[in-house]
Parts: C-alpha cells; structure tokens; sequence
C-alpha cells in the first residue's frame, strides 16, 4: 500500500510520515490545495489529511475531496463517517439522537419566532454554542431569558463572528496569569481586536439559527475519551477557575484510574454503531451521575495525548505502555 499524506506542520501528519519512515511504508507528501491534487494520489491507495476547522480553505473543501477520493475506492482519512460531522455541532445533535446515544438535551430553531416561544417557557440557565468551534470557543453560559432572547434576535439579525476577539484575549490573559502563555501570546490578542485573523476575514457570520444545550450543573470536569482502530484512550479534563467549561483548560489528568469505565464502554459501542476509524466523545454527568455526551470530534491535538500511559482495548482491558495515537490512523488505513 501506497499512502498520499498532506503535510501540516505540527499536525498528525508529523507522525505519520515518521511512521511511515520507520516502518517502510511507502509514501508521497502531496499538496491538497493544487488543483491537480486528483491526479497527485493517482498511484497511491489511500489519502490522508488532518484538515483543520480554522483554516479558512480547509473548511471550503476538505471534506468534498476525501469524499470524492473514497467514493473512487481509495482508503481515506477521515472517510466519510469519520468526518462527515466534524466542527458541526447541529450534524452531531442530529447523529447522537438518531441512534440514541445519551445526548445532553440539545435544541436547534432556524425560525426566530419558534426560538423565541421556546425561550419563553424554558428554564434556566442554558448553554448557547455556535454549530463551529473547538476548546469551548463560541460557547457561553445563559442565565436568564432576557439573555437568550437577547441571544436569539442576533442570531436572526447581524449574526456572530466565528472568531470571538474579545473572548479570546480573556483566555490568553487567563493563561497568562497561570503560567500557560507568554505575554507575547497577549499582546497578539490585543492586536487581533484590530487586525482579524484570515479565517475571521473570510468566514461570513453565524445566522439564521441557534442552537442550545441544557446546562448540567455539579460537574467540575469532563472525561474525552478517544477511540482509534478499537483502542481506547482517555484524559480527564478539568474545569477552568469559575467557569463551566473544560475543554481547552490544559489542566488535564492522565491518571486511568480517574476515568469512568462506563465513558470507555459507551464510545467504544457508539464508535462501533457510527463506524468511525477515529472519534472522540465529550462526557459529562447528569444529577445521577450517568454519562452524557456533550458533543464528538474526529481531531484533537497533536500532541496532548502523549502523557497517556496506556489504552484500553474493547473488552475493557488496560494495556500499560507508551502510545502515539497517530500510528494507528495508519495501521487502521492500512488495515
């Protein structure tokens, strides 16, 4: 087998041209933004791209050429249930309910009227999340109903900016102050109130829908649980200081034993039923403590499941060794 590899520094395909090397495997870095891309994987069998949901072009057409590519026979990744839902958190409502998978309570409108009557006679607090964004971005807590309604009419009217300025020079400065960024990383939040980023240049706004998930309170983290070729790996997440939100925080647990066995079990099964080669689930605990997802994703940082000290295959046996996720994206593709 022949891979075809987009190459991004600082992604997965760091790893997998390593891999690739150690192993033997042949291999050929391609350009999938070339317009003769098509005829680049020609001699090769399977195509691989860890595209990113901030990158403008990414978003334009990354999925339409993996699709294309697989529905020409070559193995791909992500294939089509891989990452058909990935960074649209209104086609991951749509998936997780289908199956019945325990979705935290998840509601969409694309009428203002509709959306208002709802937030009329709901309760309160809610969780109001744009369809697009990763490590909590566009995500907020809403307390009343003056603020959903408040929510809802810009929804309908001006819109929202996939790139939030002003919340993301608050995270930096968070950061910051804990140690996690530099004040060089500040100062480019500061500049990026003024000078947006090419992806907030050219994305259009957010409109013509909203979307909302019930808060569920008492949870002071959250367990990702990733799925790759039938093996399981797991982090605990921990809330950031007075705030709801984990993801993105950095402040993570690698201990194994600090996740619930029962998030393992439920990805590894919904994993099966989606036919994913590589997805990751959100958990969450209702006032039961049972498991609910809070939403999925194909990507994840490259590099922050390094610290994992071991993986569980599906009959929920621990295997203590090192892992580098990204070698089984190619060993499942090879597969």
């Amino acid at each position: 087998m022949k891979i075809a590899i987009h190459h991004r520094p600082g992604s997965f395909s760091d790893r997998w041209i390593a891999y690739c090397e150690d192993k033997r495997i042949p291999y050929k870095i391609v350009n999938a933004y070339n317009t003769d891309i098509v005829k680049q994987v020609e001699d090769c069998d399977a195509f691989m791209w860890h595209h990113h949901h901030t990158n403008y072009k990414d978003t334009l057409f990354a999925k339409q050429l993996l699709y294309s590519l697989e529905t020409a026979g070559k193995r791909v990744f992500p294939d089509f249930h891989t990452g058909w839902h990935f960074d649209d958190k209104v086609g991951q409502k749509y998936l997780l309910e289908a199956i019945g998978a325990p979705l935290v309570p998840s509601y969409v409108f694309y009428s203002k009227g509709e959306a208002l009557a709802w937030a009329k006679q709901t309760s309160y607090p809610k969780v109001f999340k744009l369809s697009g964004g990763a490590s909590s971005a566009n995500v907020c807590l809403v307390r009343s109903q003056q603020e959903a309604i408040r929510l809802i009419k810009k929804a309908f009217g001006k819109g929202f900016s996939q790139y939030n300025r002003w919340g993301n020079l608050r995270e930096r400065f968070k950061k910051w102050r804990q140690g996690k960024e530099t004040f060089i990383s500040v100062c480019k939040g500061i500049a990026r109130l003024f000078i947006l980023s090419e992806f907030a240049k050219l994305h259009g706004s957010e409109k013509g829908y909203i979307y909302f998930q019930d808060f569920v309170p008492q949870n002071t983290y959250d367990i990702r649980v990733i799925i790759i070729d039938n093996k399981a790996i797991a982090i605990k997440r921990m809330c950031r200081p007075n705030d709801f939100r984990a993801s993105g925080s950095g402040r993570i647990n690698y201990d194994p034993n600090e996740i619930d066995i029962r998030c393992v079990k439920q990805s590894f099964d919904i994993a099966n039923r989606l036919s994913d080669i590589c997805v990751g689930f959100d958990w969450i605990f209702d006032l039961n403590k049972e498991p609910m997802i809070v939403e999925m994703s194909y990507g994840f940082s490259a590099y922050s499941y390094d610290l994992c000290p071991g993986y569980w295959t599906e009959d929920l046996h621990w295997h203590a060794e090192k892992i580098i996720p990204q070698n089984w994206m190619i060993e499942a593709i090879i597969k």
